[in-house]
């Protein structure tokens, strides 16, 4: 696999190498060794989840304010538009926002470590999204950040949606807090 380096610390796109010819094609989507040398990170996944969402659903930014989930996502069907945040204590690149697309088609893989914030945007007709976690989902410590908090400035590519509509959320992040409102609360930064 290939890594590249994110705006981000810590966060890498994966490439995996892909085998391809007429009848289909072959890829390993992890090896926990080639990880850990490519990247110099070794950990171990305890979930593996699989989410299906229809055009212009918008889910997230999620994370875990106790027991931060570093997480492995990637995108078998369809196509998304990924976005982290960092909220580590002591980043130097707390409070700020990288984005790409992951699809079935590009393969691309994101290496997110624990103390992100994490969401994404449906950009095709339906898109299946699977993610392996670090940390088990713990419902009483998962929290939202507001998708669309001005200080963030996330360019979220609405345009690419049916007629570049508003998205689809869910009750929970259309109410989300902006991250001034967290650091307020205490609940970021994480670490």
């Amino acid at each position: 696999m290939d890594l590249i380096q994110t705006s981000i610390p810590g966060v890498v796109q994966l490439r995996p190498r892909v085998y391809g010819d007429q009848r289909g094609f072959f890829s390993e989507s992890w090896n926990a060794r080639a990880f850990a040398e490519a990247a110099g990170v070794e950990t171990a996944f305890v979930q593996d989840n699989h989410s299906r969402s229809s055009s212009g659903v918008l889910r997230g930014l999620h994370f875990q304010s106790r027991y931060s989930q570093g997480k492995l996502v990637r995108v078998t069907h369809g196509s998304v538009w990924d976005v982290v945040v960092d909220l580590r204590r002591d980043s130097p690149a707390f409070g700020t926002a990288f984005g790409c697309e992951l699809s079935g088609e590009n393969h691309l893989q994101l290496w997110i470590p624990p103390g992100l914030a994490h969401g994404f945007l449906v950009l095709s007709h339906s898109a299946d999204f699977l993610y392996k976690t670090t940390e088990y989902w713990m419902p009483a410590y998962e929290r939202s950040l507001s998708w669309s908090d001005p200080a963030l400035a996330i360019d979220w590519p609405l345009q690419r949606i049916a007629g570049g509509a508003r998205p689809l959320l869910a009750p929970k992040d259309a109410g989300a807090p902006t991250l001034a409102q967290l650091q307020a609360e205490g609940i970021v930064p994480l670490g």
